[in-house]
């Protein structure tokens, strides 16, 4: 309602005519300004409403800065009383809102009469939405609402009414953490489903480290992406298991992904017996009681097709067995030509719900991929310039075969909810890989560019089997809290290969007048078995351990303490050479709230990697222990809408093999590498309609100790010094005349970059890399129509290094870009 006040001239004197003065008609002013204030007020307390009501957990233990937004849902629909919990509404906005007190206790006032859609969202439960009705001049006092614990959860992903679509508060129950992102002390980040889709990510190979700080991917062989951070290689999770091999697993396609966890530096909840840089956890979707019913059509540059279908819900009326589906088929050639590639994928998956405590989840994922191994490479002479052959260059002929690569995963997970504060998981893995076909390289080249081109067999297998069984929840002894995991792992893997036959060219290739069309046929022999082939089993390793973990709150949760330790007991086959490590890693982590949604933390943590080697003394060889030290700051804005995450590490790396410079066949242990460094990482909603993830890392890893003092202070190559990342979207208010527009844009920018370097060079810098994104979507209820557009400036950027006499590099496609269609059904 609108009010309108009239301004009228009043002449106030005494009784016998005097005009009152200035001090006193000042005073009157005031006094009239508060009369009308407060009469407007009057007025809008007969005509506007209020709302009360009070927030609890499921045990009725009040909730203290709970986000309470309002909304009008669309079409305004007839005024009722409080409806149903959990209406999905779209909502036009509003700017009122408020927050719980100590209490659990909220209050909004000064509301217009109508409908409205109370969202209660809080940090680590599951968010409510509860549809009310305003009258004038009354108070509506909300039914206590009862929020429940994330951690309650059964297997099912919750789709959230949360709009906040580029920030996840919670980790996945595959990092067994219950304990909300903001308040653990570690650095984890979270690619969410959502930044995925706006950036029309397809696969794990297509810049999907952009997100993170300090996240790189530096070369790769085809499907097989290489992703490295704090200057060491990562290992790959899926779901929780650790599946990394030699070389594997197959990129993940997003079709089947529901988000990425990067989780940084060694994390003894998870994984120790590894390279201490971290790793990222790769989230499959899952089965939902929500209906999913959608398929996406994509073309693109370089002749790319692509289907894809989502659909899930439920297959029984009680809701007790659940179900999901994701289908895909891709197929696209390279920006040089004649390389297509394929990609075919399925992945049904199972929960069924024995009880509102019990679930059992199956998943199947199973992939085919047809791809030319080690085409992407170009070869100059040694001391030519990187880039110095056209972006589309090929060292390959057309008629070059292919490698055909298939991957079955199998997921088993079983969850039962001891009580309202204890869960217990037991869950089964298996991955099995097989590789048939041939990989390129080149054997020689000559000053004026006549090469020699050479092909080896690379037919492989890998088999992966995982178990795991851990208990989390939470437990109280007077005042201080206790938030306790513990579990056994048990990892176990065997990879063959052969590389054993190989064919050289006979007649020179000349890189500067390419001849292509030749005949090429190299003929293996494969009519033995691989794992009987002369070449036997590459490595195999078998790994347990046992882990336990307490995070010890107190001041009413505001200091959190987090003591660990894992034993863990490994054995690794290499080349036919047994060795067995066993070790116990520590993990001390502290995170205090100094202030509202601000908290500072410190960790303490270690990792150990087993080594091969030979000391002239016949002493064992002992493992590469790394330690990791650091600290941070992390905060949210906006009432939890945005998150942001400063930090700063090192990591020291001990007992390395260096050559002993009296004993050419022999090893000393005085190796030592260090990287340190400050990382930055902003993800959520800056504006109301802006999503933003802003990252940036300054790294350097260096040797510090070595028996040869001038590699002492060098460079460890296979990193950048600075790496600054941005993606915008701007999605456009609901009721703006282009409601479901969005606009993205995105760059990737890193300085000071070090070649991947397998040579003696490993000091050889690439230029600087910069690369501009953008999109725009238009999305309705059953549609969304989506065009990116890639390397916008059409940069020619490539990764390369020196090595065995030559220089090589793999270059990035010029600007191209992909135009999808989704329909949901």
């Amino acid at each position: 309602m609108k009010h309108q006040l009239r301004t009228f001239k009043i002449h106030i004197s005494h009784a016998k005519g005097i005009p009152l003065g200035k001090g006193s008609g000042a005073k009157f002013k005031i006094y009239l300004s508060l009369l009308l204030f407060f009469s407007t007020l009057f007025a809008q307390a007969q005509t506007t409403g209020t709302i009360t009501g009070k927030v609890t957990d499921t045990k009725g233990t009040p909730l203290n800065a709970v986000n309470i937004s309002l909304t009008h849902p669309e079409g305004d629909p007839p005024k009722e009383s409080l409806g149903p919990l959990g209406k999905d509404a779209s909502a036009k906005g509003t700017s009122k809102g408020a927050a719980t007190n100590a209490n659990g206790s909220f209050r909004i006032e000064n509301l217009s009469p109508g409908t409205y859609t109370l969202t209660i969202t809080a940090v680590g439960y599951r968010s409510q939405n509860i549809t009310i009705a305003v009258a004038a001049g009354q108070t509506l006092a909300v039914p206590v609402v009862q929020l429940k614990s994330q951690s309650q959860e059964l297997d099912e992903v919750v789709v959230n009414a949360n709009k906040n679509r580029y920030l996840d508060e919670i980790p996945s129950n595959s990092l067994r953490q219950i304990t909300p992102i903001q308040e653990l002390p570690q650095n984890i980040q979270v690619i969410s489903g959502a930044v995925l889709k706006d950036q029309q990510v397809t696969s794990m190979m297509e810049s999907v480290s952009r997100n993170v700080s300090g996240v790189t991917m530096v070369e790769h062989w085809g499907f097989h992406p290489r992703i490295n951070m704090r200057g060491f290689r990562l290992p790959s999770f899926r779901n929780g298991f650790n599946v990394s091999d030699s070389w594997g697993p197959l990129a993940e396609d997003m079709a089947i992904v529901d988000r990425i966890e990067f989780v940084k530096g060694p994390a003894g909840f998870m994984l120790t017996a590894g390279e201490p840089g971290g790793f990222y956890n790769v989230v499959t979707k899952k089965p939902t009681s929500q209906k999913i019913a959608s398929a996406t059509v994509m073309a693109g540059s370089f002749d790319l097709y692509r289907a894809s279908l989502d659909v899930g819900g439920k297959l029984s009326e009680n809701g007790k067995l659940l179900y999901r589906f994701n289908g895909v088929y891709h197929t696209q050639d390279t920006h040089r030509g004649g390389e297509d590639a394929r990609r075919f994928i399925i992945a049904p998956s199972l929960t069924y719900r024995f009880s509102k405590r019990t679930s059992l989840n199956a998943e199947w994922n199973y992939q085919q991929a047809r791809n030319l191994i080690g085409a992407a490479y170009v070869f100059v002479p040694k001391g030519k310039k990187f880039g110095s052959l056209p972006r589309n260059f090929k060292s390959i002929d057309p008629n070059h075969p292919a490698t055909d690569m298939k991957e079955s995963t199998f997921y088993l997970n079983f969850n039962h909810k001891i009580s309202d504060k204890w869960n217990a998981t037991a869950q089964f893995g298996r991955l099995t890989f097989r590789q048939e076909g041939q990989s390129f390289w080149l054997n020689k080249i000559e000053a004026d560019g006549n090469s020699y081109r050479s092909m080896f067999i690379w037919d492989a297998k890998s088999i992966g089997n995982y178990a795991q069984a851990f208990v989390n929840g939470k437990a109280g002894t007077g005042s201080i809290s206790h938030t306790i995991l513990s579990g056994i792992d048990f990892t176990g893997r065997t990879y063959y290969a052969d590389w054993s036959q190989s064919w050289v060219e006979k007649k020179a290739f000349n890189i500067y007048k390419p001849d292509y069309g030749r005949s090429i046929n190299p003929n293996f022999d494969r009519s033995v078995k691989l794992k009987d082939r002369k070449n036997q089993p590459y490595t195999s390793q078998q790994s347990t351990a046992l882990y336990v973990q307490d995070e010890i709150g107190a001041f009413d949760n505001k200091v959190r303490l987090t003591l660990a330790g894992r034993f863990t007991s490994l054995e690794t086959t290499s080349r036919k050479k047994t060795t067995y490590e066993s070790k116990f890693t520590p993990r001390v982590g502290l995170s205090v709230d100094v202030l509202p949604n601000t908290a500072v933390y410190g960790l303490f943590d270690q990792s150990f990697l087993p080594q091969v080697g030979q000391r002239v003394d016949k002493k064992p060889v002992l493992p590469v222990v790394a330690t990791d030290i650091e600290g941070g700051v992390k905060k949210s804005f906006f009432k939890g809408k945005l998150r942001a995450t400063l930090g700063a590490f090192q990591i020291t790396k001990r007992n390395m093999l260096t050559g002993d410079p009296d004993n050419p066949n022999f090893s000393l242990q005085l190796g030592e590498v260090q990287s340190k460094g400050v990382e930055f990482d902003v993800q959520g909603e800056v504006l109301p309609g802006l999503s933003a993830v802003l990252n940036y890392a300054n790294t350097n890893v260096e040797i510090t100790k070595d028996s040869d003092p001038k590699k002492v202070g060098t460079r460890l190559a296979g990193h950048a010094r600075h790496v600054n990342n941005g993606w915008f979207t701007y999605t456009f208010a609901e009721n703006s005349p282009i409601t479901g527009l969005g606009v993205s844009l995105g760059y990737q920018y890193q300085i000071n970059r070090s070649s991947w370097g397998i040579g003696k060079n490993n000091e050889s810098l690439l230029p600087d890399y910069f690369r501009l994104d953008g999109g725009l979507f238009w999305q309705q209820k059953k549609y969304r129509i989506q065009l990116n557009v890639k390397n916008m400036l059409n940069e020619y950027l490539y990764s390369g290094s020196d090595g065995f006499n030559v220089r090589y590099w793999q270059s990035e496609p010029g600007i191209n870009g992909n135009l999808s269609f989704t329909y949901n059904f």
